[in-house]
């Protein structure tokens, strides 16, 4: 298979062998794709190996070569945000979150366009855990594996002052009594029905969001976590509302 003038985002790269890179690109027609670059760490490629930086949105040419394509040519669409501190790590997550829940070559049209959405609130600087969890949460939709956060896995509307775990293959499980040393994994109803709505939490409310929403990625991980998990503590520092 030929890719022609196919826009991608690129979400990870790595040096392979001497002068070549590893990159996986999340497509707009054609899901995610494992790219052999070579020849690009030498000094006279200093052009295309910009344009494979993370982040960065390329328009691509490469041919499939059984798992992997061979990358012929790649051009920047626009400049990559230039994003530090959180807002870097924050990036890094969501690129380390498509990498490893999306299957290759899997048309994931979507999920293309939502990526490119929290590219963008990254940019603009829109409040750090807030776009991770719309994130998240629309991540785990386009991928088929997502709920209805405005009602509990029986179908009953949340209670906005009860607290709730999310069970992969339930959805939101109210919890009768925990103490609250007891409620990592847990969120409040008003957090749960304020994702719903796409409307902002606070406090508490956003906070509980981020741990009932890790144990929900967790487990579509398959138990294997994340190295942006370990990097942003947990993502304990990304639970303010503001960047």
């Amino acid at each position: 298979m030929r890719y022609l003038a196919e826009p991608a985002y690129v979400l990870h790269a790595r040096r392979w062998r001497e002068t070549s890179l590893l990159v996986e690109a999340l497509s707009a027609n054609h899901g995610r794709l494992g790219l052999v670059a070579r020849g690009v760490t030498g000094p006279k490629r200093h052009v295309l190996r910009a344009a494979l930086q993370p982040l960065q949105h390329i328009r691509l040419e490469a041919v499939q070569r059984g798992e992997l394509a061979w990358l012929n040519s790649a051009e920047q669409i626009d400049a990559a945000p230039r994003l530090e501190g959180d807002a870097s790590l924050a990036g890094f997550y969501l690129g380390e979150l498509v990498l490893r829940l999306a299957p290759r070559q899997d048309p994931q049209p979507r999920l293309y366009a939502l990526y490119g959405q929290a590219r963008e609130r990254l940019r603009a600087g829109e409040a750090l855990a807030w776009t991770l969890r719309r994130f998240e949460r629309d991540l785990l939709e386009a991928l088929g594996v997502g709920f209805d956060f405005s009602v509990d896995g029986d179908g009953q509307p949340l209670d906005p002052a009860a607290r709730y775990r999310i069970e992969p293959e339930h959805g939101p499980r109210r919890v009768r009594e925990s103490r609250p040393g007891e409620r990592t994994g847990e969120a409040t109803g008003r957090g749960l029905l304020a994702l719903a709505a796409d409307e902002l939490p606070q406090g508490e409310d956003l906070s509980g969001l981020r741990r009932a929403l890790r144990d929900t990625l967790a487990h579509q991980l398959g138990g294997r976590g994340l190295k942006s998990w370990d990097l942003m503590g947990d993502l304990g520092r990304l639970t303010r509302t503001g960047n």
